[in-house]
């Protein structure tokens, strides 16, 4: 790893810390929050790409399993891995690292559609179907009702989607980024 590779996977994890800072809003029937951490995680494979995107996300989880509170709400520390958002955090590099993925394979002809749709695909409905069967077992709750929580997010997700969306594909397809990867 170059220097430049480290201090990009460094400054994406401390944008994704970053937006931890703004709180979470708590739903009345589920032990989740909505966060805009999100667009952290997408942003961490659209920008660094799949092998960098996902390690920013696995040195963020370390920070948080080591007791920063990094999380949505100040959270941190190992506790969180046994609590109801574990599946979600588990899932966060495997989602920055297929949205890298899609954006190494078109990183030529990269726009906001391509973004978009592996967003969409990987961040969306990936995250939110498998993050709310493992809370749906974690809280010990029918699949079918953890399946139904899930569509909470979707919306939000979706407006969350079309920001990194748009701020990836700005950014890719700027001369002066272009120069910098």
């Amino acid at each position: 790893m170059t220097t430049k590779q480290l201090v990009y996977t460094a400054l994406m994890t401390a944008i994704i810390a970053i937006l931890g800072l703004v709180p979470g809003i708590p739903l009345p029937f589920m032990p989740v929050p909505i966060v805009i951490q999100n667009i952290g995680i997408f942003l961490a494979g659209i920008i660094l790409g799949r092998r960098l995107g996902a390690l920013s996300v696995i040195v963020f989880l370390l920070l948080v399993i080591a007791g920063l509170p990094l999380l949505s709400g100040g959270r941190g520390g190992i506790a969180v891995f046994a609590g109801p958002t574990a599946g979600y955090l588990v899932l966060y590099p495997f989602v920055a690292y297929f949205i890298g993925l899609v954006r190494d394979k078109y990183l030529q002809r990269v726009n906001f559609r391509v973004l978009f749709i592996a967003i969409l695909l990987f961040g969306v409905v990936g995250l939110n179907i498998l993050g709310t069967i493992i809370m749906g077992m974690m809280i010990h709750i029918p699949l079918s009702k953890a399946l139904f929580l899930s569509l909470t997010f979707m919306p939000g997700d979706v407006i969350k989607a079309i920001i990194a969306s748009l701020i990836g594909s700005t950014i890719l397809n700027h001369s002066r980024f272009k120069q910098l990867i």
